[in-house]
Order: structure tokens, then sequence, then C-alpha cells
């Protein structure tokens, strides 16, 4: 296999030359340089600016570097645009990062009376909900599949640009090959892929990495209701299906015990429910489980992903039906 220089190089510093070194290519004296890559640069400084605004007939300047007031990657264009880059991999954004390089750009702007586009450009998949929060925040998101349909469409001479395009295929193709890996085979990437399609078909509430001392995992959310100031949810935990309890600080033992004994008096042996190996004791808590080869498959079978969809559902329906039917806790109960 040929080497990829991004298969080694895969920090976000990394990614962060790559984009400015990309967008210096759509300066004009580039062009005689290397009409393609001077070719598939322009479209990408125009594919940004159509994120926010207008992007110009011409580029006559383009001037781009990396890290400006702790801004990843800017842009000058024309005498008309300034481009904020806040680049990720596989971390999200935090504190008030975004907040901070937009109000940077603002002011950049107000003084050069020029136009600020904010783009949130990440490599690595992530949920709905928490790019939702970057939108919100003024900021355009610029995805994988975005970044590869544009590099995808220029045939370029360049080992560097082929190199970067050739990794981000290789990321896409891992987190699409759930559907045809056996189950018992699958990595982080293959239950990404789930995650995202289950996020497309019936929805879920935020799916994502939970670091923790034996290595993490990643999970999926995919409910959430509130049953007497507390919040009973479903959550794939890159393995077993849990039902879970959440936002508790008080009587945490009893208001374990009472959500287990609720979900198992009510259940069937076709559910698989069963006691979690352990039980936790903190804010949020497991009280029962379905093995993954009970919801899921087992090691030898390929997902049916229609059939899935239809078990969770009716896990779901199932247990808005535990929570309607149960009967409350007296206000003197202890």
């Amino acid at each position: 296999m040929k080497p990829n220089l991004f298969s080694l190089a895969t920090n976000e510093l990394s990614q962060d030359a790559f984009i400015a070194w990309l967008l210096q290519w759509a300066a004009p004296e580039n062009l005689s340089e290397n009409p393609g890559l001077n070719a598939v640069a322009v479209a990408f400084v125009n594919r940004l600016i159509w994120l926010q605004g207008t992007a110009p007939t011409q580029l006559t300047r383009v001037k781009a570097g990396r890290q400006w007031s702790n801004i990843d990657i800017w842009a000058e264009v024309n005498d008309s645009h300034l481009i904020v880059i806040e680049d990720k991999i596989g971390s999200g954004q935090h504190s008030d990062q975004l907040a901070r390089y937009r109000k940077t750009g603002v002011d950049w702007c107000k003084e050069h009376r020029c136009e600020l586009i904010c783009v949130y450009l990440k490599t690595q998949s992530d949920s709905a909900s928490n790019l939702k929060r970057v939108t919100e925040q003024g900021f355009a998101v610029f995805s994988r599949l975005e970044f590869l349909d544009l590099l995808n469409a220029h045939e370029v001479t360049s080992d560097i640009y082929n190199d970067f395009r050739d990794r981000l295929r290789q990321i896409e193709s891992r987190e699409a090959r759930f559907i045809d890996n056996k189950i018992g085979t699958w990595t982080a990437e293959d239950w990404k892929g789930l995650y995202q399609r289950i996020e497309q078909t019936r929805g879920l509430v935020n799916w994502g990495y939970v670091p923790n001392p034996s290595g993490g995992f990643w999970n999926a959310v995919l409910n959430w209701y509130d049953f007497e100031g507390y919040c009973p949810y479903m959550q794939i935990e890159q393995g077993n299906l849990c039902f879970k309890v959440g936002e508790v600080y008080d009587d945490r033992r009893e208001v374990r015990d009472r959500f287990h004994r609720l979900l198992m008096n009510s259940s069937t042996p076709e559910s698989g429910l069963q006691r979690p190996g352990r039980f936790g004791n903190g804010t949020y808590m497991t009280v029962a489980v379905v093995p993954r080869e009970v919801w899921l498959g087992k090691d030898d079978d390929l997902l049916d992903f229609d059939s899935l969809v239809t078990r969770l559902n009716a896990y779901q329906s199932w247990l808005v039906g535990v929570l309607a039917s149960a009967q409350p806790v007296p206000a003197n109960a202890n």
C-alpha cells in the first residue's frame, strides 16, 4: 500500500497546515505554478464564502495563514472578505472559544470594512446535536462529506493534495462499512456509522465519545423522558442497550433500585432485559441492560438495519408504557 502522509500526520496541526496551504493556492499568482491546485483552491474559497455570504466574481488577492489570535486558520479574500476557520478532527468545541473567535473576526472586519465568514470545519463525524450548538454561535459547518465532494471533483497533480483526499475517503469508507461487517468484528468506526444512520432515520438525542479509566466507548442516547423529577432514558454503549436514570443527586441507591424493579417487573423473557453486571452510584446510573446479542445481533450476524429500527422503537414504546402506568411515589416516601 502506498504510504500516506496524513495517515501518519493525524493531528489537528497537520490538518490546519493542509487547509491553510490549500487556501494559499487560490492566490491568482499561483495559477501558473499548478493550474489544478489553483482551480480547486479557488473553488474551496468560494464554497466557504457561500456558506454565509456572497462570493466575489473573481479572486484578485488571497492571503491565508494559521494561528492568529488563537484562530486555527484565517484567509483574507480580495479586500471584501475575512474567513475564520475553526478546524477540528475528533475533538469538539469547548468553553467559549467560538464566541471569542467570532468577536475577533467581527472587530477586524469593522476596522477593514469587509464581510466575515465563520466556518467550523470538521473531518471526523459529529452528532447533529453538537453541530446545532455550533451553528447557534454563528459558525457555518463544513463537513467531511462536503470537503470530499470538493476534492473529488478535481484531479490534481500533487501528492500532498491526493494524500489528504485519500485519507478522508478512508475515514468515510470505514464508517460506512458497518452494514457489511460482521457485528462481532465491529470497531469504533462501525459504531459511529451505526449511530449516524440511526440519527438520520429514527432520530436520537445525541451521540459521542465517553472517556473513562478503562478506555472509554462510543455511546448514543436514544431518548430522554421526564418522570417524577428524574430522566429515564435508553443508551447504546458500544455493546449493551442500557436503560438508565439520570440527574440523581440524592437517595441514589433508592432511586436506582426503584427504577430497576419497575423495569424488571414489567419485562418479558423475549425482551432480554437483565440486571447490569454491577450497579453504579452516580448522577447517571444503569438500572437494566439488554445484551448486544439480543438487541443488535450475534458475532457472525450482519446487521439488518430495518429490523433494528423496529426493535429499538419497540423498546422505546415499552419504556414509555412502563412509565405511564407506574404508580407515583407518595410524597412522604423516603
